[in-house]
């Protein structure tokens, strides 16, 4: 095994940074492998040898490290390279490529093989003398018409001023200038027709020839696309993946709705590949970039596991190391087509961008084959949230929210009193580019947004009140009841719009949602209790 001795003794790290996260498949339970201090300086240790190869720095990729715990409690650590290393894959030292590329070696050899003649040919077939011939006789042919154009223009212009001239005194002389005139005419339509016929005649082989060559491009860029596609499966079948529950799975079965290029290469695959075939427990892991900067890496800065390639594939490899995370969710609604739930409030309702955003509704119900957020909840508002099971109730549903044949009801507490008992904001909003996630009341930018209230109580000088919005814009709740212009008073808690009062949470909650099933087409109506 290519492990290097890790001796210091390893201290707890009371705040890791979890740069790799995921749920398993099986189960369902959010794992996790931190970044830690100890990780990080054997990084760093790993950056100075690289700063010591020239060739290193100049072929800028990712690195990465993972400290392992051996069966005799023992700390190692192993590295990894993305893709390749000076042109080899193989480089003793560092953790090898996951395998199976070997076995469709043969196969793939013969398919770039032919990819390439095909290449070759389509290179051939788009500079074919009979292309050229066609483009430099159509303009040649393009320039004798239009010469002959305007000397027939001028010509006409000349036996129209003739026909002028004569007048009715001069008849014999008029016909016979008459009839030279109109020979004349005849006899330019007849240079005309000649040239186009001969122009014809010409190029009517040539496109027929060209014609035959694109529908050949055609067919070679179509069996392009398959014996691509099919060597791609097959590659992706090959690769398998090994987790610490000592399960397999291919990457086609880990990835069905697509494989970005270069998946299973990178150095996270790689190192958690390694230790769980090699009875290794991972510990912590770390990636940089070494190498010439690029637009999004820095020489030296650690980065998390990359979105489309590896963090698809994180829960899965992580499989078996970790207890389950508390992932419970309150489902309120059920059936074969749809789910509706009651979020808590500080969970997303979909994951974000970042690897520390991936904790939300949709990837704790991933146990499903298919779940879709019908529409979103803010992080911090708790409540009713609409899931469909599959695409065409998505449609349906999404439809009736753009549409406002929903009916929803929220619930909060204010943070202060208000004079008015019920009654209507309209405020146009708009979200301020500069100042990202806040939105701000504005006539002129803003989308149109209603608002309808109803107070129900005031105690401690605060104000409970319901919320029923017409339309559904971004944080319109929020600013409704902050802005001057509105309620003038912040949602308890709502710190993003000036709350300063000392309280766990924002006092937003989804109460009531009501929809027209997309299977039954009767109207279904949910309700949760508040929880404040």
């Amino acid at each position: 095994m290519m492990l290097d001795r890790h001796f210091s003794e390893l201290t707890p790290n009371p705040n890791p940074t979890y740069y790799y996260t995921g749920y398993c498949p099986q189960s369902g339970e959010l794992l996790r492998l931190p970044r830690t201090q100890e990780v990080e300086q054997i990084a760093r240790n790993l950056m100075a040898q690289l700063s010591r190869d020239r060739r290193s720095t100049r072929e800028g990729k990712m690195y990465g490290v993972l400290l392992v715990e051996t069966n005799t409690t023992e700390h190692y650590s192993i590295k990894a390279f993305s893709g390749l290393l000076n042109s080899e894959a193989v480089v003793a030292g560092w953790v090898p490529p996951i395998p199976g590329r070997d076995r469709v070696a043969i196969d793939e050899a013969a398919t770039l093989e032919d990819l390439a003649t095909m290449k070759q040919e389509l290179i051939d077939l788009d500079r074919a003398t009979e292309r050229e011939q066609y483009r430099s006789l159509t303009v040649e042919f393009t320039a004798k018409l239009e010469k002959l154009a305007i000397a027939h223009r001028q010509r006409k212009a000349f036996r129209q001023q003739e026909r002028e001239r004569f007048d009715l005194a001069e008849r014999i002389e008029l016909v016979a200038a008459l009839d030279r005139l109109a020979a004349q005419s005849r006899q330019d339509g007849r240079e005309r027709r000649q040239l186009k016929q001969e122009r014809d005649a010409i190029l009517q082989p040539l496109q027929v020839v060209i014609d035959q060559h694109d529908d050949r491009i055609r067919q070679l860029k179509q069996q392009r696309k398959i014996r691509s596609r099919q060597l791609q499966e097959q590659m992706h079948d090959a690769y398998r993946l090994m987790n610490f529950l000592g399960t397999s799975s291919s990457l086609r079965e880990l990835m069905p709705a697509g494989i970005p290029t270069g998946t299973g290469d990178c150095c996270a695959p790689k190192l958690l590949h390694y230790a769980a075939t090699h009875q290794l427990k991972p510990i912590a892991m770390a990636e940089f970039w070494w190498g010439e900067d690029r637009q999004d890496k820095i020489q030296g800065e650690f980065y998390g596991a990359c979105q489309d390639r590896c963090q698809p594939l994180i829960g899965f490899m992580l499989a078996g190391l970790s207890t389950p995370s508390n992932l419970d969710l309150s489902i309120v609604y059920e059936d074969e087509y749809l789910i509706a739930v009651d979020k808590p409030a500080g969970l997303l309702s979909v994951p974000g961008r970042t690897i520390d955003r991936q904790d939300s509704v949709v990837t704790r119900l991933r146990l499903y084959p298919e779940i879709y957020a019908v529409h979103r909840l803010d992080r911090d508002t708790s409540g009713l949230l609409l899931l469909a099971r599959d695409k065409v109730t998505y449609r349906h549903l999404s439809q009736q929210f753009e549409q406002r044949q929903t009916y929803k009801v929220y619930e909060a507490i204010l943070g202060g009193r208000i004079d008015v008992e019920q009654g209507s904001i309209e405020l146009p909003l708009w979200g301020d580019p500069v100042d990202r996630p806040r939105q701000k009341v504005d006539f002129n930018l803003g989308k149109p947004s209603l608002t309808k209230f109803q107070v129900l109580g005031q105690i401690d000088g605060y104000t409970r009140v319901e919320f029923f919005p017409v339309t559904g814009r971004t944080h319109q709740l929020r600013v409704h009841a902050a802005d001057p212009q509105g309620l003038g008073v912040t949602i308890l808690g709502d710190r993003l719009y000036g709350c300063q009062a000392d309280v766990e949470r924002l006092h937003l909650h989804a109460r009531e949602l009501s929809f027209i099933h997309p299977q039954t087409f009767t109207r279904v109506e949910i309700q949760t209790q508040c929880p404040f």
